[in-house]
């Protein structure tokens, strides 16, 4: 590599260790190592702020934006308060219940919408549910993002690499449910068996809290029928955009803000309030993040690693896949997975070319997903997702740890490579 690589590598190694360490908190940490790398020339503004392959996915970040308005409008509404209490009564009162309708739910609502949606609409009502019930909220959190990568894996919206690698392979959604959704479901099963252990010492029942639930009247919640009436229709528009976005080519950051918009003008608070609601320190994080891991793809670091890790194969079909599949499972715990992909993606397609069998039936697309979507729950950085449900955690002065999620990522990480080697080897290989 050359010098201006080592350097990018360098600020990005400190700005993870700062992070991991929490030596300084996580967005000084980000904005700090943009700061740097932008100051030191090692990309440029144009190249940070308006390049699609290197610089700041402003999509991402103005999706979250007016999901994060829309949110703030719906929370005045009691609806959440509502679901919180109606799940919880499903559920029985009992906290594993609990959890796993709060599971099912996250990971069926992220393969039709996207993980960052989704936990986004959840988390207001998991915060809710723990308050009612008693119970500490991190464990259920850290639950629901995690699930939120394994369900968006299954489908072409679920989870933005997928988006990536359709767009590159020419896949459909139809093509994603086939391959993927079969090793999803597995993974879930067993993910909602390895809560259990995990997350054991927070399921313990609170006979009080319990008795106290079921005594309450969820329609007494609602404190705002009209106005929950009408942004219930501009939800419902705006999942209907996110679903619909192939077919009219309006991505869904667009979508998103023009429901933000929409529901700011029915909203009878003032949008100062509402935009007191936004997790700016999550967006700024993110813009952080973008610009360290964008500088890395600049100077060729990403395409470097993704292209030693392919040639430590000679492309041989079954070395390769689990090359690809196991490669990117660790490369997306330590970066965003949705720069690692875009930079694999021409190396997958290039493996392709020289082995046409590590293209059939999509079989190397497949590892590179696979491995990209469930390695992302090992680190706090690395899904959307988790970012955004640790900034929402700390709003509720509810820190999260790096290494605390790393203790809980880490084995969900692990246990749904282990279940995707052999899918992968008896279906492709």
């Amino acid at each position: 590599m050359t010098l201006i690589a080592w350097v990018a590598v360098a600020i990005f190694v400190g700005a993870y260790v700062l992070i991991a360490t929490e030596r300084v908190h996580r967005v000084a940490a980000s904005l700090g190592g943009a700061a740097i790398i932008l100051g030191l020339g090692v990309t440029s503004s144009q190249d940070a702020f308006y390049s699609s392959e290197t610089g700041v996915d402003w999509d991402v970040i103005f999706l979250l934006l007016g999901m994060m308005l829309v949110v703030g409008v719906l929370k005045r509404t009691g609806v959440f308060e509502y679901m919180a209490i109606r799940a919880a009564k499903l559920a029985g009162g009992r906290p594993y219940r609990v959890m796993v309708l709060l599971v099912l739910v996250t990971a069926a609502a992220s393969a039709l919408l996207d993980n960052v949606t989704t936990v986004l609409l959840v988390v207001p009502v998991t915060l809710l549910v723990c308050e009612r019930l008693g119970l500490h909220p991190i464990p259920f959190l850290m639950a629901e993002a995690l699930a939120s990568n394994i369900g968006g894996a299954a489908t072409l919206v679920g989870d933005p690499p997928n988006i990536i690698i359709a767009s590159r392979a020419d896949l459909t959604f139809t093509d994603f449910l086939v391959h993927m959704l079969p090793v999803v479901l597995v993974v879930l099963g067993a993910f909602l068996l390895l809560i259990r252990v995990m997350f054991r010492k927070a399921l313990a029942v609170q006979p009080q809290g319990v008795e106290s639930l079921m005594a309450l009247d969820e329609r007494e919640a609602i404190k705002d029928p009209r106005l929950l009436l009408r942004s219930g229709i501009v939800l419902g528009a705006i999942l209907v955009g996110f679903l619909l976005q192939r077919q009219t080519g309006i991505s869904p950051s667009v979508v998103a803000l023009v429901g933000a918009g929409i529901m700011i003008l029915i909203s009878p608070a003032r949008p100062g309030e509402l935009v007191e609601d936004v997790e700016w320190e999550t967006l700024l994080f993110f813009i952080g993040l973008f610009i360290l891991v964008g500088a890395l793809v600049e100077v060729g670091a990403l395409d470097q690693l993704a292209q030693a890790m392919a040639d430590a194969t000679d492309s041989q079909v079954v070395p390769t896949l689990m090359m690809v599949l196991v490669g990117s499972a660790v490369v997306s715990a330590i970066v965003d997975n949705i720069p690692y992909v875009t930079a694999m993606a021409p190396v997958v397609e290039s493996l392709i070319q020289s082995n046409p069998a590590l293209g059939q039936d999509g079989a190397l697309w497949w590892a590179l997903a696979l491995g990209a979507d469930f390695g992302g729950n090992a680190t706090l950085v690395g899904a959307s997702a988790n970012v955004v449900v640790v900034g929402i955690a700390a709003r509720n002065a509810l820190p999260i740890s790096f290494w605390q999620w790393m203790k809980f990522g880490l084995p969900t990480a692990a246990v749904s490579i282990a279940i995707s080697i052999p899918y992968v080897l008896l279906r492709y290989a």
